[in-house]
């Protein structure tokens, strides 16, 4: 429909490689989930080893920009609902949910909200087409920091 603005949620990959991604292959508005908020803020404490203040500023400023750019989602009960028949459904494919806690959880969002979720990472929803729409982007070749 002519003149239909486009809406989704982004995955917390598509913020951390938002400046490699083509702005064609993402809605007109973009939200995000609580729960990418703290998968942001616990990267900034998972770096260690040598290089690590580098990628550990890296990573402080993408979750700078999007707590800046972004006004995120709670998870409500009707996620927490949703989350849990996520996790079924997971299970059901002969997975496990419990390495997938946070994708399933933006997953519960995005599937609550009726919205599209954009991802770089389709894997990590396998076998919840009855449940999320899941929209793949183009990963970049090269990780970059917000230009």
């Amino acid at each position: 429909m002519l003149g239909e603005v486009s809406r989704g949620i982004a995955d917390t990959n598509i913020l951390i490689l938002r400046a490699g991604i083509d702005p064609a292959e993402l809605p007109d508005e973009l939200a995000i989930s609580a729960v990418t908020l703290a998968e942001l803020t616990a990267g900034v404490h998972h770096v260690s080893g040598e290089g690590a203040e580098q990628e550990r500023a890296r990573r402080l400023d993408v979750l700078q920009r999007a707590e800046n750019q972004f006004e995120p989602i709670p998870f409500d009960s009707e996620m927490a609902r949703r989350y849990g028949q996520l996790c079924a459904a997971v299970f059901a494919h002969g997975r496990t949910p419990r390495r997938r806690i946070a994708d399933l959880m933006i997953g519960a969002t995005a599937s609550v909200l009726g919205l599209p979720l954009y991802t770089t990472n389709p894997d990590d929803y396998a076998g919840l087409d009855q449940w999320v729409d899941v929209r793949v982007v183009t990963r970049p070749h090269k990780r970059r920091i917000y230009e």
